[in-house]
């Protein structure tokens, strides 16, 4: 029975430790949906926070991406809000605060907030500044395939050209938007978790393969 063992231990455990691994990084980087929105469009953003050390997260700085007009925020429990503006009134960067005690370890926080997307077909780069408790800071700022990317949305021509209905449509609108980045958010995080179990099963298929063999 040793061969047998060994030759399981080769097979399972490395498959399991490496999805693992894979599942945690995967989920773990600030991002910002949709990845996909429509030129001129007043959109319903949300960016998502996880926190990938054993410290809380106390504070969340955003750029808002060239041409793109942050309008409005979402409130937050135990955060506060802030942002700066250039000469034209037009905001240049906001930030949610910690007025507690942050995002845990193991924790994730969402803030949402509402745009106005330019009206030319663009790539809008969200480049995000993570603070720690500790004082550290996680700049997500690189570019695609980097340690640390920044989230980008393809705002791509759209055909619509009412952007400016009443304000009871733009609230369902945003509340229709909202709960459908909550079910993309809770799909894209079990997706890790998913694919570990795919892989592990046949990973015991193979080990019971190997041992009846022998």
């Amino acid at each position: 029975m040793r061969n047998p063992l060994k030759k399981m231990l080769k097979v399972f455990l490395p498959t399991c430790l490496g999805l693992f691994l894979f599942g945690s990084i995967a989920s773990a980087h600030v991002t910002v949906a949709p990845k996909t929105s429509t030129t001129g469009a007043w959109e319903t953003y949300t960016v998502k926070v996880p926190v990938e050390k054993e410290i809380p997260t106390t504070k969340l700085t955003m750029k808002a991406p060239a041409g793109v007009e942050i309008m409005s925020y979402q409130p937050v429990p135990g955060w506060k809000y802030s942002e700066e503006k250039d000469a034209a009134g037009k905001v240049t960067t906001f930030t949610f605060e910690a007025t507690g005690e942050g995002i845990l370890p193991g924790q994730f926080q969402s803030f949402i907030f509402v745009a106005k997307n330019p009206d030319h077909a663009t790539k809008a780069a969200w480049d995000a500044f993570q603070y720690y408790k500790d004082g550290s800071v996680v700049e997500w700022t690189g570019d695609e395939g980097a340690d640390t990317p920044h989230s980008i949305t393809d705002i791509v021509a759209g055909t619509s050209t009412d952007h400016h209905d009443s304000h009871s449509a733009t609230q369902q609108d945003e509340k229709t938007k909202t709960e459908e980045t909550k079910t993309t958010s809770d799909t894209t995080d079990s997706l890790p978790l998913i694919l570990s179990v795919i892989s592990v099963l046949l990973s015991l298929v193979a080990v019971i393969l190997v041992i009846r063999k022998k």
